[in-house]
């Protein structure tokens, strides 16, 4: 069954489950929205030298190396810049609490999870760190906390599996900064960009149990290093005009996507590693705060560039068919530290386009469905079953969900009985096969009364399904449990 899926590269444009933030920075500086572009001279691409085949072969590498940048630009513009966005959240260093899980209205991240109200930061580490302080959480109840650079590389992790569940600050830095660690900090965690996100995610058992998420949301709390020590804060970090990115359908053919690249550049010293792949992007005009000018190219020039974004795309999707949908390669590849990828770019374009802000594989991983037993692609018009074997459920530390997408959105589908999932905490609400195994019936309509707690409702069209282990433990990973098929029902 292997070869009939690939992990879900989860979160982008409308994944996660509800995100949010506001409030003003006082230690940071006067946050302005703009359509500005980043500033300085504009780059002529072709001025070194560089031929149109070699542009439109850079063009191809910077659009593979960038998107994630550029992506997760869109978001954390909608979030913590742009406060007259529907998804606004908070202003920097600012904690937003999503007292409820993802809904099909939430369309700012694609392939969220429903199970787990979040609760999100956007941290500006130029003038000073942050302390993100978290209560004692019961035995028994699952939180973390992803952090995620502006790479969308996975950096760090706190809670239930890499921190345990006391109470506890941490302190996360900048790449600029040089101090001691404070008296109460349980652990210093470094950021290589100067801008990071946090996300939160809290177990939320049942409807019932939301009381209790709020309770534990309301302990999380982010201040200031100079706040967290009483002491007056350091100077002020610089204004940053934020101009609007382009929009997800822009970013795949419009040549502003390279000058988006530029500006978020700018906050990404560069790694040593990257060093000569920089020079290379240089040629085209591509580096931390140039700006690009698509309106001096020469037409042939400007064609190739276009043509080199077009085979970017188009690697993409013979990565996809031939890695990704085979089931070569999973979840387990597309997420995590830089050092863990290897500054495999085609790995992480992929994780952020299929889902960005996916966890990396020690914190969960996601099997997902996109074609049957029969490979044909998942569709409403026909009707499928997953059957859990009493001995094959999946093997988890803390709790798993199956979450039907609908595509070519990726979101979750609004059905009459508003079930998005089916998860761990519903097991005794399922109804058991004969031997104790659980078959699920994903389909338009109705299975009959008599199936309905197990029907995990599709639309009349393209759907794919996200198997999610969080915490997974070492059977998920050594081959001893083996992803459930899905089958297509016969008439």
């Amino acid at each position: 069954m292997k070869n009939l899926m690939y992990g879900l590269w989860v979160w982008a444009k409308g994944t996660l489950a509800t995100l949010s933030l506001a409030a003003a920075i006082t230690a940071f500086g006067s946050f302005e929205v703009t359509h500005a572009s980043p500033v300085d001279s504009p780059a002529a691409p072709g001025e070194a030298g560089v031929s149109v085949d070699e542009a439109r072969a850079i063009a191809k590498e910077a659009t593979i190396y960038g998107f994630p940048l550029v992506d997760n630009y869109r978001i954390q513009y909608s979030y913590f810049a742009d406060q007259g966005s529907p998804e606004f959240k908070a202003t920097w260093n600012t904690i937003y609490n999503n007292a409820r899980v993802y809904t099909p209205d939430d369309k700012a991240i694609q392939t969220p999870n429903s199970d787990t109200p979040y609760s999100y930061v956007g941290a500006d580490l130029r003038a000073e760190p942050i302390v993100l302080t978290v209560p004692k959480v019961e035995k028994g109840r699952y939180y973390a906390l992803q952090f995620i650079d502006m790479y969308t590389f996975n950096f760090a992790y706190v809670g239930s599996r890499a921190t345990g569940n006391d109470a506890g600050s941490f302190l996360l830095a900048g790449p600029g900064w040089k101090g001691a660690t404070p008296k109460g900090i349980k652990q210093v965690i470094r950021s290589e960009t100067e801008f990071a996100f946090i996300l939160y995610r809290t177990q939320l058992f049942n409807p019932g149990d939301i009381e209790n998420v709020k309770r534990i949301q309301s302990g999380y709390k982010v201040q200031t290093l100079s706040a967290f020590l009483g002491k007056s804060p350091p100077p002020a970090a610089s204004k940053i005009d934020f101009f609007k990115p382009l929009a997800s359908e822009q970013q795949r053919t419009s040549l502003a996507f390279f000058n988006e690249l530029n500006f978020v550049l700018q906050f990404c010293p560069t790694h040593p590693s990257e060093q000569a792949l920089m020079a290379r992007f240089a040629k085209i005009g591509v580096g931390a705060g140039k700006t690009f000018d698509a309106d001096a190219l020469s037409p042939e020039l400007r064609k190739a560039l276009q043509d080199g974004m077009a085979d970017g795309w188009k690697a993409f999707a013979e990565f996809k068919a031939t890695e990704l949908d085979t089931g070569k390669l999973t979840s387990a590849d597309g997420f995590g530290t830089r050092d863990y990828l290897k500054n495999n770019y085609m790995q992480r374009m992929s994780a952020a386009v299929l889902g960005i802000y996916g966890n990396s594989k020690q914190e969960a991983i996601y099997p997902a469905y996109f074609v049957d037993t029969d490979h044909q692609k998942l569709d409403g018009l026909q009707r499928y079953t997953l059957r859990l074997a009493p001995d094959q459920l999946p093997p988890v530390n803390a709790f798993w969900s199956l979450t039907l997408y609908e595509l070519p959105q990726s979101l979750l589908f609004a059905n009459p009985i508003n079930r998005y999932l089916i998860n761990s905490a519903m097991l005794p609400a399922l109804k058991r096969d004969s031997d104790g195994g659980i078959t699920f019936y994903i389909q338009n309509e109705s299975p009959g009364k008599d199936k309905e707690a197990n029907w995990l409702p599709a639309p009349k069209g393209p759907f794919f399904l996200a198997l999610r282990l969080y915490w997974p433990k070492e059977p998920a990973f050594n081959g001893q449990w083996k992803t459930p098929a899905l089958q297509r029902s016969k008439p």
